[in-house]
């Protein structure tokens, strides 16, 4: 099992320091854990 290289962020919606499985790309947000699921729970609904 081979674990990926972390790198830190900020969530763009609640603003928490965050470490995500990819470089972050300053054009488009990232978001937390917690943050992610809400809003792919809300994307899901229509």
């Amino acid at each position: 099992m081979s674990s990926k290289e972390m790198h830190k962020a900020v969530c763009s919606d609640c603003g928490a320091e965050c470490e995500v499985p990819f470089v972050p790309d300053p054009s488009r947000p990232v978001y937390c854990r917690e943050c992610w699921m809400k809003r792919r729970n809300q994307r899901r609904r229509y």
